[in-house]
């Protein structure tokens, strides 16, 4: 038994009255998640990334490696997991990457004075010279983003999305109301 469906006898959503709910991705309808600021993020996010993975094609790291290397640079010393966590990195992710930063003389392992069992991680100075490098290369990656928006626009962007990180992790922590 064969099944048609008329897509003209289908009843109108009640989301077409939103105009919100009309905002397209090319021909593609958004519907509710045009009113989802997650859904807009991870969007942008992945439009970065794209251009990101792209321009870090040359260096064939590991994605997450520039991400890595800053973190180490920013807090010589610390452990793996530390950097992890603060990076929002699997911690099985950022074992690979340190591992392919160590083989490349980019980054070392050093043991803890105060914990045998941490690693306490620094870059070497090939990899604070890379690391810059690529951080070049990022950030020409968001030229759009600084020649579509003020210099005014650019800074609250940068502040608002920390203002929601902060609200977002005070809310997971108390949990649901």
């Amino acid at each position: 038994m064969e099944i048609t469906v008329n897509t003209l006898d289908a009843p109108e959503s009640s989301t077409r009255e939103d105009p919100k709910n009309e905002a397209t991705d090319g021909d593609i309808k958004l519907g509710l998640h045009a009113e989802r600021l997650g859904f807009q993020v991870r969007r942008l996010h992945h439009l970065l990334s794209e251009r990101v993975a792209e321009a870090f094609l040359p260096y064939d790291l590991r994605p997450g490696s520039l991400t890595v290397m800053v973190l180490i640079s920013a807090n010589p010393g610390y452990s793996q997991i530390e950097l992890s966590r603060v990076g929002n990195l699997d911690r099985s992710a950022i074992v690979t990457i340190v591992d392919g930063l160590e083989a490349r003389g980019l980054a070392i392992r050093g043991r803890s004075s105060s914990d045998r069992r941490r690693n306490s991680l620094f870059l070497t100075p090939a990899g604070e010279k890379l690391m810059q490098e690529m951080h070049q290369l990022a950030m020409a990656t968001e030229q759009p983003l600084h020649d579509g928006l003020t210099p005014e626009e650019y800074d609250r962007l940068f502040e608002l999305l920390e203002k929601a990180r902060v609200l977002v992790t005070g809310a997971k922590r108390k949990g649901p109301a």
